[in-house]
């Protein structure tokens, strides 16, 4: 645990080097559905996890559909000719994205591939390490102002990573879109797609404040990069905060210091939704509009495997 610590320490040194926001909307995906951040998220829950994401700011729609859980297998029982099932080391996921607004549309699958590494007896602590192969649909709408013809770009990408986690501490490092913009043959220049490169370092803990009101707090923060190597502090750092009572979520999210953001989040048996909003705090709603997303998840707990059949935070 101690040099696993170092090296996070030392990587995020070297991540404080230079950072930009990581790009694309549904901003709450990383609030609902870290998969997209780190493929080694995969798996890394105790039941398969489905969500669904769909938001708008002005005339910007986006939505993600994202599913990922640790793969299972049959074993012998306790009695003679029964049998249950119990988790492998290996975890899969997937998602789709789609963000359209009125000069582009981006279009996309990523498929998440990852394995877990107890590193301790009790195997409540594990390290991750993942790997994901997306492919990208992008689309510059025709302007005939600016004399532009529309353009199709399809090209493949990939991501990297790792995640360490417990039932009280969890951190993680990755690379997304490790393989850069495509290129313009012809012109030997890079497309105007909105995807680049990017390193993302993300670390929280959960603090129980009380257990007869099952109040939990969660602070967390993430760091990102790109290649540009500059350093902008309210760019590169996004802290969040959740605050847990009972089935209820509460917190906020610092994507983006101009903005008063929130967000909620209700528990049900096997099913979640959720609500973020992001305010802008200098400008009147009819100049800049406010960022509004909804989420919905469900949960399917492997009830063979001895949990509970409530979903749970």
């Amino acid at each position: 645990m101690k040099k696993s610590f170092l090296i996070l320490v030392m990587v995020l040194n070297a991540i404080m080097l230079s950072g930009q926001q990581l790009p694309g909307y549904p901003v709450s995906f990383r609030i609902y559905s870290p998969l997209i951040l780190n493929p080694a998220y995969a798996g890394s829950k105790d039941f398969l996890s489905a969500d669904a994401i769909a938001g708008f700011k002005g005339s910007t729609y986006s939505q993600i559909l994202s599913s990922n859980t640790r793969i299972s297998r049959k074993v012998p029982g306790y009695l003679l000719a029964s049998r249950t099932s119990e988790f492998t080391n290996f975890g899969v996921g997937g998602s789709a994205f789609n963000t359209m607004d009125d000069s582009t549309q981006s279009v996309g699958l990523i498929g998440s591939f990852s394995y877990h590494i107890p590193i301790n007896k009790q195997s409540l602590t594990f390290l991750s390490v993942g790997a994901a192969a997306r492919g990208a649909w992008h689309r510059l709408k025709a302007d005939e102002d600016l004399g532009r013809v529309s353009q199709d770009f399809i090209f493949p990408n990939a991501d990297i990573g790792i995640y360490l986690y417990n039932p009280s501490f969890y951190a993680g490092i990755s690379a997304s879109n490790i393989l850069g913009r495509p290129r313009n043959n012809d012109t030997l220049s890079s497309y105007l797609v909105p995807v680049s490169r990017h390193y993302n370092l993300q670390a929280g803990g959960k603090i129980v404040v009380s257990r007869a009101l099952r109040l939990v707090v969660e602070p967390s923060i993430l760091i990102n990069t790109d290649d540009s190597l500059s350093f902008n502090i309210k760019e590169s750092l996004e802290p969040m905060l959740k605050i847990y009572a009972g089935n209820f979520c509460v917190g906020t999210y610092f994507n983006d210091y101009s903005k008063i953001s929130f967000f909620f989040q209700y528990r049900f048996p096997k099913l979640y939704v959720g609500t973020f909003f992001a305010l802008p705090k200098d400008s009147p709603y009819y100049k800049e509009s406010p960022i509004t997303e909804i989420a919905i998840g469900i949960n399917f707990a492997n009830e063979k495997l001895g949990f509970v059949k409530n979903g749970h935070w």
